[in-house]
């Protein structure tokens, strides 16, 4: 089992909400940094921050449980605030 925390991106890939992924919030440059984060810790601060952007942005409640069931597929237990 993999303890690493999967990338916030859901798989939907669609930047429509001015240049924010409709699937995750994230922006490609957002995309591109989480690949670079070495530490769990960056990982998961970096997640807390795309969920507190979801917040911000709105319309994003879909991004919760697919991203939990992605979690729970590849192995990973993940607490979202």
């Amino acid at each position: 089992m993999s303890s690493k925390t999967p990338s916030p991106c859901i798989g939907v890939c669609k930047f429509k909400r001015e240049t924010h992924c409709i699937g995750c919030s994230m922006t490609k440059t957002q995309k591109s940094m989480f690949k670079t984060l070495k530490g769990e810790k960056y990982r998961r601060a970096f997640l807390t921050f795309v969920i507190h952007q979801q917040s911000a942005l709105g319309r994003y409640r879909h991004w919760a449980p697919a991203y939990l069931k992605r979690c729970a597929k590849k192995g990973v237990s993940v607490d979202l605030p």
